[in-house]
């Protein structure tokens, strides 16, 4: 039995970070939310797309050891662990930033995993169970690939693609709840009601 967890806004939270570099470079305001969408809407509604794309670089790049895991996550993959089920982080995501400094973005993935202990026997998953694939669709692929039998991911468009395995469980994470219902998705808002199967 595999399940598989999409890596960042699904295991790895950005909004405390995101807000924290915005401040740090001037573009926002220190009231403004701790909301990763709202400074990329933000810095977008004011035609710094631009500064946004380098916020990006920098945050799942040199600064990726200030995020933080999503309350919870570590328990539920531990949980699910402890029950027999075999875990995988299956993630689209490029080597090097778009622009800017070419910092390594899988080795910083995998740098912060060991950070936070989920290669220890406290959350128990395996280092070579996580897969950082440079493009969506051989994200795609790998889910299919390493048998997965649901997957957890915060974009619906990943989880609605035509490649996306069919027999596959969908989950959708969506902790402000702020997705539109859609028909194949179960919305999860929170690690803490997470169990499979």
């Amino acid at each position: 039995m595999v399940v598989g967890f999409d890596f960042d806004n699904t295991i790895v939270s950005y909004d405390l970070l995101f807000k924290k570099l915005a401040f740090e470079k001037g573009l926002i305001s220190e009231d403004f939310p701790a909301n990763k969408t709202l400074v990329r809407d933000h810095l977008r509604a004011t035609g710094r797309e631009p500064l946004w794309t380098a916020l990006q670089g920098e945050a799942y790049g040199p600064r990726m050891a200030d995020a933080i895991p999503f309350p919870g996550v570590k328990s539920a993959i531990a949980r699910l662990i402890q029950g027999g089920v075999d875990v995988r982080i299956i993630s689209h995501k490029t080597k090097f930033p778009i622009s800017g400094p070419q910092f390594d973005l899988h080795g910083a993935a995998q740098a912060w995993l060991e950070k936070e202990n989920f290669w220890t026997a406290a959350v128990g998953m395996l280092q070579q169970h996580a897969f950082f694939e440079p493009t969506k669709e051989l994200k795609l692929a790998r889910i299919g690939s390493e048998g997965c039998e649901a997957f957890v991911d915060d974009l619906p468009e990943i989880l609605l693609a035509s490649l996306f395995p069919n027999h596959v469980r969908r989950f959708l994470f969506d902790p402000e709840r702020i997705q539109a219902p859609r028909e194949g998705l179960q919305v999860l808002s929170s690690w803490d009601n997470f169990c499979w199967p």
